[in-house]
């Protein structure tokens, strides 16, 4: 990791500090090593414009590296050989947790919107990009779709769904990213939870049925787990 991007993640933790130590040290933690937020600025995957909605964003760590990534960009201090982050790019998230939506509403002040909702009730607005980052396996099956479907309306033509889920044909990978997640939800106290994972090959056909055109590719590096990222690009169906 270069000096810039470690830079570019510390920054992006900072705001966390004013919310508990707790808070910090997870989004210091959980930006180092989950190569997925790095990975979307590096490779370019954001528009620079409109709206990107966040669903399901937890302490808002991708709208707080959002946000780091312009000041830091705007500096001059930007990863050598990245392209530029999104300059322009409107930023709103949703998440039911409690905890999690305050941590974000507080250190995000003034940044990114933050509402606390159930994605399965909310009203998504229009927007030309949506993240869900290890989300959907928390809803039933019913459930994911109703939320894919009202991302997809709320996109329009060229619009970007970035989606993050385990992949459940993966063989031993995946069991080790079922396990992880069953004792993480045993150590949250939800004893009772019930994760729903689909295969990559299931998900792409969902995806596609949509109205998506879909690229897969692994986004684990540096981690046991099975996890892939799904791009997809709302076709024009006109």
């Amino acid at each position: 990791m270069s000096p810039r991007h470690k830079a570019l993640l510390d920054e992006a933790a900072r705001p966390y500090r004013g919310a508990s130590n707790s808070a910090w040290r997870f989004a210091r933690s959980k930006l180092r090593f989950d190569p997925v937020f790095s990975a979307l600025l590096r490779r370019g995957c954001l528009p620079d414009r409109g709206t990107l909605l966040d669903l399901g964003c937890g302490q808002g760590l991708l709208l707080a590296l959002l946000v780091a990534s312009r000041e830091q960009f705007g500096r001059g201090q930007w990863p050598p050989g990245w392209p530029p982050p999104p300059l322009h790019l409107t930023q709103q998230g949703i998440e039911f947790d409690p905890y999690r939506a305050g941590v974000a509403q507080h250190a995000l002040a003034g940044q990114a919107q933050v509402t606390r909702q159930d994605l399965r009730d909310a009203d998504f607005p229009p927007c030309s990009a949506v993240v869900l980052l290890d989300v959907l396996m928390y809803l039933e099956e019913r459930d994911q779709l109703r939320v894919l479907q009202k991302a997809a309306a709320a996109l329009g033509p060229g619009g970007l769904l970035l989606l993050r889920e385990a992949d459940a044909d993966a063989g031993f990978a995946f069991r080790v990213t079922r396990w992880s997640e069953r004792l993480l939800e045993i150590m949250r106290g939800r004893l009772r939870t019930r994760l729903h994972y689909r295969g990559a090959a299931e998900w792409t056909r969902l995806l596609e049925a949509l109205g998506f055109s879909v690229a897969v590719e692994p986004m684990s590096a540096g981690t046991p787990f099975a996890n892939m990222l799904f791009v997809c690009q709302k076709r024009d169906r006109g």
